[in-house]
């Protein structure tokens, strides 16, 4: 398929098979009269139920004659096109095409970031109320989702600098403007990347800080009630050895006296240790 695409329509094999791979970065490229720009595009995914952010490459290729994009993922990116949600592009422009394909793919970028945010204050209100393993793990999501947009943001950044400076904006006078805007837009979600990034960190860290204390709290709890426990338990044993000299030993209300010293040594530590804040 990739051979009858390069033969039929005059591009190298490279491009076609550099689109295809997942984990290629952000460039622009000539060849042969033919121009490679390719872009890391954000994209929503549904993973466990829940919806998950994460960026694959978008190749666009353009010749004399044609202009293709080729991506591993349908992208709104560019069905909104198909679905002529985007009024006034021409494909017969072809830079300009590329300029507002790019200009979307921006979009989107700020789009996500608003749901990302949207998103961890909706899960920090329920953390509030009660921590649970499964809040903690999608704010963990999200951060992992900021890290991968933050990345492909300033890889895409550095292909639009070299791209302002090829020739090939020259041919349409607004293209350079459109590009600009495409910048503009782009650091634009890079800044709102890491503004969002820093409060998610702050997040969890202040998350971590609460579990922390919260586990503290109950090792104190805990230790207390070994301690009070354990002074019945010792009295008990004392007096249940067959030894002379132990208090009211002949006397028939001796246990009674004894269960009373008891529970005032054991009044006496619980007030002790809520003084200490240990309960």
């Amino acid at each position: 398929e990739v051979l009858l695409i390069t033969q039929k329509l005059n591009i190298p094999q490279d491009f076609i098979r550099a689109a295809l791979d997942e984990e290629e970065g952000s460039r622009i490229e000539f060849e042969n009269n033919a121009t490679l720009v390719i872009i890391d595009i954000p994209f929503t995914e549904i993973d466990d139920n829940s919806l998950t952010y994460d960026t694959y490459p978008l190749a666009i290729i353009y010749t004399e004659s044609v202009i293709i994009t080729v991506c591993l993922k349908n992208s709104p990116v560019l069905s909104d096109f198909a679905l002529e949600k985007i009024s006034s592009f021409y494909t017969f422009k072809k830079v300009r095409f590329m300029l507002q394909i790019l200009y979307r793919a921006s979009n989107y970028y700020l789009l996500y970031l608003r749901q990302i945010n949207k998103k961890s204050l909706l899960i920090e209100k329920t953390l509030y109320k009660s921590l649970k393993n499964r809040e903690l793990i999608q704010l963990f999501a999200l951060q992992k989702s900021l890290v991968y947009f933050s990345t492909s943001l300033k890889s895409n950044d550095l292909t639009f600098e070299k791209l302002l400076k090829q020739e090939i904006l020259t041919k349409y006078d607004d293209d350079r403007d459109i590009l600009d805007d495409v910048m503009i837009e782009n650091r634009q979600a890079i800044e709102m990347c890491n503004i969002y990034s820093d409060v998610l960190t702050g997040t969890m860290d202040v998350f971590a800080s609460i579990i922390s204390n919260n586990q503290n709290q109950v090792m104190k709890y805990l230790t207390s009630m070994t301690i009070v426990i354990s002074i019945p338990t010792l009295i008990s044993g004392l007096l249940g050895m067959n030894v002379g000299g132990i208090p009211f030993f002949n006397s028939s209300d001796g246990f009674f006296y004894m269960c009373i010293i008891v529970a005032l040594i054991t009044i006496a530590v619980i007030i002790y240790l809520r003084n200490k804040d240990m309960f």
